[in-house]
């Protein structure tokens, strides 16, 4: 005798709202670490704009703003430097599995995801859920601390050098292109390179962002928000494109190329790497930002991306009426590190370095919320159930 048919009792998945693809224009929860209003162009950390703070302020500015609230006075700030010198310093751990993980092969972030779950093993990071508020942000400043200072020396190291130790009296921007090299970059590079940090803290839920804040809502600790993080920002569509953008600029090579390469993308199903914007329907203001900045870096490469800017906006215009797609961060990113002396294999890592900071204030922020992170999806398989052969 067959078994009886049962009918599928009605579930979340079932009378659920539909949600938007990607969970575009979906507000999952209330942060106040900032925002993005795409329509007019514009970012905040917390109520300053993120831009007038890069023309202004330090990471350590943005940093303390971001994970204690306020901006700091020139006493806080001095204080909060002192306090962050001796957390970039490496333990011994990772030290030795530096050569291990160089060789690995693989790219920086990758390594970096297996130097941080060795850190947190090494030195007994604990889940948040079992930690003070003072406990969690002691964690949260280790991991921001130590992500360049294992960047920088993972680099070193897969090119035959010896890593360089952080300096006590350079600031974030400065130490990173210090620990890169070992010689003290020019003022101008370290302003260019502290405009693009600055304003590549922290840009509202992004996926990366959004990862960690899943990861946090479940409790772990806060080297496994990060590592879960990281993950999803090496993906080519979000952190991972600022070198593919210099790529397609050196593809065009010339202005009265870009329309024609333009609509070769297109027919070929490609993206235009470099333009448009999930959130922003104007000008990206760190696009915007760091034009102004390749510009006053001068230099051939940035007068082409100009001009090809230019030309690919024109050209999709036309392909695409009624889509504003505008140059993107990634695309002046490219040329403002290239032009301060970075390889496009840095690229990546030199915006994860600043995103580290803004990763972890949401962990902090969502650690304080006791509910986890469990949406649902709506199944479209076979009718169940169905009996088992």
């Amino acid at each position: 005798m067959s078994a009886p048919t049962v009918s599928p009792a009605p579930t979340a998945s079932t009378t659920a709202p539909d949600a938007p693809a990607g969970l575009r224009g979906v507000v999952v929860t209330t942060t106040e670490l900032g925002d993005v209003r795409g329509e007019e162009g514009f970012f905040h950390y917390r109520q300053y704009s993120a831009v007038d703070l890069a023309r202004t302020r330090t990471v350590e500015d943005v940093w303390f703003l971001l994970h204690r609230g306020h901006l700091p006075s020139v006493v806080e700030l001095a204080a909060f430097q002192a306090e962050v010198a001796p957390l970039r310093v490496l333990p011994p751990a990772l030290v030795d599995a530096l050569p291990v993980l160089a060789a690995a092969g693989g790219s920086p972030l990758a390594g970096l995801r297996t130097a941080l779950s060795l850190l947190g093993a090494a030195e007994g990071v604990r889940p948040v859920l079992d930690l003070s508020p003072e406990q969690r942000a002691a964690d949260a400043l280790r991991v921001c601390a130590v992500v360049p200072t294992v960047l920088a020396a993972l680099h070193r190291t897969r090119a035959g050098l010896p890593p360089v130790a952080p300096r006590d009296d350079l600031d974030a921007a400065a130490n990173w292109l210090w620990m890169l090299t070992g010689v003290e970059a020019p003022e101008a590079h370290v302003r260019a390179v502290r405009r693009y940090l600055v304003a590549t803290v922290d840009h509202g839920f992004n996926a990366s962002t959004f990862t960690a804040r899943v990861v946090a809502s479940t409790g772990a600790d806060v080297v496994a928000a990060v590592v879960a993080a990281l993950g999803a920002f090496s993906g080519p569509l979000h952190g991972g494109a600022p070198d593919r953008a210099l790529d397609a600029l050196g593809e065009i090579g010339h202005p009265d190329r870009a329309a024609a390469w333009v609509h070769e993308q297109l027919a070929a199903g490609r993206r235009v790497m470099g333009f448009g914007h999930a959130v922003y329907r104007t000008l990206d203001p760190r696009s915007v930002l760091l034009r102004e900045t390749a510009l006053e870096l001068g230099g051939d490469l940035a007068e082409l991306a100009v001009a090809v800017e230019e030309r690919v906006v024109a050209a999709l215009a036309e392909a695409k009426p009624g889509r504003a797609l505008h140059a993107n961060v990634e695309y002046y990113a490219g040329v403002v590190m290239a032009t301060c002396g970075l390889a496009p294999e840095l690229f990546t890592p030199t915006f994860a370095t600043s995103r580290v900071v803004g990763w972890c204030a949401h962990v902090l922020e969502q650690a304080e919320d006791p509910r986890i992170i469990r949406p649902s999806a709506r199944y479209t398989g076979p009718a169940a159930p169905v009996p088992v052969p």
